[in-house]
């Protein structure tokens, strides 16, 4: 893996593909030289003549945390093949939501486990990643019945990950973290607006009523969105992408992240708008936690099907919570082309609208 010290190009060369890296739209939060001393080092490693003339960089969409680039070159100057890679660029504000050193770990402690892609170079505004040569699903995947049981034997795959660090859940402390920071960020009218002032103590709440019942924990995605789930078409394999929120979670709050994402469709013109009737189904859930549950040979019964049904959608709660404050700092600090804040108003809304229900046992 390679961190970007110095400069190995020419001048002349640099200012050409600096050039280059703009036309194709680089433009978003980092600085073209800084990367491109990363991909001539990894160029070089791997014996490419690196054209910096002819350099292309396709901005993919979807991403909200982070701008996210398809980067290729010719691996030769006499052959058509192209070497791929994928650039991220850290987006604004982004270090509020996370530790970035212990994010980098995580990624490299998931890819000796053989999952997802491989670090390639570190620059100080991002990092470069193997190129996954699988398609990125689609929302209405989520939907496709046989996707879904692969993507649930996937989790289940995930979740028993042995990582390093504290095994203890982080979900309750960093929402309280994050509470304090929407405060500080708040205008008046949006601290009146989401009920601010009551959250922490809505946060305990939720804490002591859905930590009465023991939920098994294990390292979570935590943002398991269609656009962080990648499939092999011929070997019918997935892969889980993009570790920043990961850690140690109850395994209930990230299959209720999972559900709450099939409400959303992130390419479309209005990106930020969510519709809840697109969530499963019972009958949909009650597949997925099957699949989860079986993924290992296990037969699981009947009441153990039906308890994490119900631990779900409890913590579907959490998960509301949780991303609304996220979309509300992101709101105030992220200038990535989506509606923050519009977003964080309908998780609200979600949460405040099912409590009574899902707690009403409780």
């Amino acid at each position: 893996m390679i961190n970007a010290t110095s400069n190995n190009l020419g001048k002349k060369n640099l200012l050409i593909a600096v050039m280059v890296m703009k036309i194709n739209g680089f433009t978003e939060g980092a600085q073209p030289e800084q990367l491109l001393t990363s991909l001539f080092s990894l160029a070089s490693n791997w014996g490419d003549v690196f054209d910096t003339s002819k350099l292309k960089a396709v901005h993919l969409s979807g991403a909200m945390t982070n701008v996210v680039y398809r980067v290729t070159w010719p691996k030769s100057a006499t052959e058509d093949e192209e070497r791929m890679v994928l650039v991220r660029i850290y987006g604004e504000g982004s270090d509020i939501f996370f530790d970035r050193e212990e994010e980098i770990r995580t990624f490299e402690s998931i890819s000796t486990h053989g999952h997802g892609p491989r670090l390639l170079a570190r620059f100080p505004e991002g990092r470069v990643e193997e190129f996954i040569h699988a398609k990125t699903l689609s929302a209405c995947d989520l939907r496709d019945p046989d996707i879904s049981t692969l993507i649930a034997a996937k989790m289940r795959e995930f979740h028993v990950l042995n990582m390093p660090g504290s095994k203890t859940a982080v979900l309750w402390e960093r929402m309280r973290k994050w509470l304090i920071k929407a405060r500080n960020l708040c205008s008046q009218e949006h601290t009146k607006e989401f009920q601010l002032d009551i959250l922490e103590s809505e946060i305990d709440t939720l804490e002591n009523k859905l930590s009465k019942h023991q939920h098994d924990v294990a390292f979570c995605h935590n943002d398991l969105q269609y656009g962080n789930i990648m499939i092999n078409d011929k070997t019918r394999t997935v892969t889980l992408i993009d570790y920043e929120y990961a850690s140690y979670n109850p395994v209930a709050y990230d299959l209720a992240n999972h559900f709450c994402e099939w409400a959303a469709n992130y390419h479309t013109d209005r990106p930020h708008v969510l519709d809840y009737n697109m969530c499963p189904n019972l009958e949909e859930r009650k597949r997925f936690v099957q699949s989860y549950l079986s993924s290992k040979g296990n037969q699981p019964r009947d009441t153990e099907v039906d308890q994490l049904i119900d631990d779900v959608e409890k913590y579907t709660l959490a998960n509301h919570l949780f991303w609304g404050l996220w979309g509300i700092i992101s709101g105030y600090v992220t200038h990535i082309d989506f509606d923050y804040i519009e977003y964080a108003k309908q998780r609200f809304s979600e949460y405040w609208l099912k409590k009574p229900q899902l707690l009403k046992d409780e």
